[in-house]
């Protein structure tokens, strides 16, 4: 039986829509996204308000032509317009593609020729970098303002239209029948492969993290969530916001983390639940925690000294961009072993195998993880037009390998062990060192590189490059000095390693394979790096 069929049944009736307009229908006056702008001056819109919006320029975007299954590419930094501009994609069936806004042009223009996107929402700041990008493109609409402050000088000279001119009739949005399984949105993920995958979510998926999410983060009824982490990031899109439609809740959006209004805000809107990163404990570590009404803190692992420091319950969570939501999580009521990731998540199946036979892990044993789900609902749908990453994703009885080595406690509980070692978390940014290793090859003097990941100070690791020099190849100083500029002509910034070293040779494994875990002890016993 196609699992896709039943799923229609399942979910009859329900899509993206569906679930604004429930809110919109039975609760219209409460507030559903709360603008946050560092300048002060927050902006609010009710449910009612939020989704006639989201009918006026899905009004406008079918004016244009967009319309079942095409892509509209969205490269914005947070901002309500761009929240706004994804679900007026889901209303006319379009699929939204939100994009890192720390992307070079290289970048953006795979991005939107990969996905074929026919139209493009952005910002003054990003305007000229994407035209340029993405010359096909049918056109573009601008924002008036970058994340709530003022355009610089000269980039609203752009010769796009507004975004506000994409508001049309709300009540010429047009009307479809509800597929659930309808691909609503697009993010792109690195892991161990050379370019980056174009993750699929459906309707479906968001449906089940609203019904999910709330249950894994003990998220009540008219709870408000506090979202700072990217909109092109799986975390805010479905762990913040799909999370909250669930339940009829509050999203605060701001254009990113403020450590300055950290406190602030929390108070200001009375915030319930958030999501936290390494990043947030190092920059808040200095001010005095006040009383707050914080319950649930979203984290990777569970560490009972966070809680008493910051006066809430931080629980944990694990999940990625192909999981939508928690794939395993830890609940508020239960003592968990200190560093665990908490017990599966229902819904989900999961084994922990070895890497070499793969053969399952016995307890304790250190092994790939391994999850299985209905894909379009549980699990993301698929990598857009990639049949051999699909391939290599899924094994023929529907397991999906995550890359991510775990073990499991004695009472069940589930612990991180490490990142497959060709993929590094740079400040919650996912980088492949395979992608840095090919730009990083065609620069000329370079015979072979490895980029791995080096411990850092308030990014926990960033990226640096042992090379080996080739024939022909210029003074090490030279080498080093085109390395990072093609780098950082061809990768987002924050893949661009921070330091090249030297080598006259790598240190290897078994089958000769380079052993990067010693390659990134070499590293830490090198300076510090900014």
């Amino acid at each position: 039986m196609d699992e896709h069929a039943v799923a229609r049944f399942q979910l009859a009736g329900q899509d993206i829509p569906w679930m604004v307009e429930r809110w919109a229908r039975t609760r219209p006056d409460h507030p559903f996204l709360v603008w946050e702008p560092r300048s002060g001056g927050e902006r609010r819109w009710s449910y009612r308000e939020f989704a006639d919006d989201v009918a006026s320029v899905a009004a406008g975007l079918a004016a244009r032509g967009v319309g079942v299954g095409d892509k509209v590419l969205i490269h914005a930094d947070n901002c309500p317009e761009a929240v706004v501009a994804w679900y007026a994609c889901a209303r006319v069936g379009a699929v939204a593609v939100t994009t890192n806004t720390r992307s070079v042009a290289a970048e953006i223009s795979y991005f939107a020729s990969h996905t074929g996107c026919v139209a493009a929402i952005t910002q003054p700041q990003y305007v000229a970098l994407v035209a340029k990008a993405a010359p096909d493109l049918g056109w573009i609409a601008v924002t008036d303002d970058d994340s709530g402050e003022l355009a610089a000088p000269g980039t609203l000279d752009h010769g796009h239209e507004r975004f506000s001119a994409l508001f049309g009739p709300a009540d010429a949005a047009p009307s479809r029948v509800p597929d659930p399984m309808l691909p609503a949105g697009i993010l792109f993920t690195s892991g161990t492969t050379s370019r980056p995958k174009a993750v699929v979510h459906t309707h479906a998926n968001a449906l089940w993290a609203a019904r999910q999410g709330p249950l894994d983060i003990e998220m009540e009824f008219g709870d408000t969530y506090l979202a700072y982490l990217p909109f092109f990031h799986v975390n805010t899109q479905s762990w913040a916001i799909w999370t909250t439609l669930g339940v009829g809740g509050t999203v605060v959006l701001q254009p990113k983390f403020s450590a300055s209004r950290f406190w602030e805000v929390i108070a200001k809107h009375g915030v319930t639940h958030i999501s936290l990163i390494p990043f947030v404990f190092k920059a808040v570590a200095d001010q005095p925690v006040p009383e707050h009404t914080v319950r649930i803190g979203v984290f990777g692992l569970i560490m009972p000294e966070l809680d008493a420091w910051l006066g809430m319950r931080v629980v944990p969570a694990y999940g990625m961009t192909e999981t939508v939501t928690h794939a395993i999580h830890g609940g508020r009521f239960e003592d968990y072993p200190h560093l665990s990731m908490g017990k599966p998540t229902p819904g989900y199946e999961v084994i922990v195998v070895d890497q070499e036979g793969g053969e399952l892990c016995e307890q304790g044993e250190v092994g790939e993880l391994w999850l299985r789900a209905t894909r379009g609902i549980q699990l993301f749908l698929e990598y857009f037009d990639n049949d051999d990453a699909n391939a290599a994703a899924f094994t023929e009885g529907g397991w999906f390998k995550t890359g991510d080595l775990v073990r499991v406690g004695e009472h069940g509980h589930f612990f991180y062990c490490e990142r497959d070692k060709d993929a590094l978390k740079v400040g919650g940014e996912n980088v492949s060192a395979r992608e840095v290793e090919d730009v990083c090859r065609q620069v000329p003097g370079v015979g072979d590189v490895a980029v791995v990941a080096k411990s850092h100070e308030m990014l926990d690791v960033v990226p640096v490059a042992f090379v080996i020099k080739g024939p022909d190849a210029p003074a090490p100083a030279e080498l080093e000095a085109a390395l990072i500029d093609r780098c950082r002509e061809d990768l987002a910034d924050f893949k661009v390693p921070r330091a090249v070293y030297l080598v006259d040779e790598f240190p290897t494994a078994t089958l000769d394979k380079v052993a990067k875990h010693k390659l990134r002890e070499m590293a830490d016993a090198r300076p510090p790096v900014a």
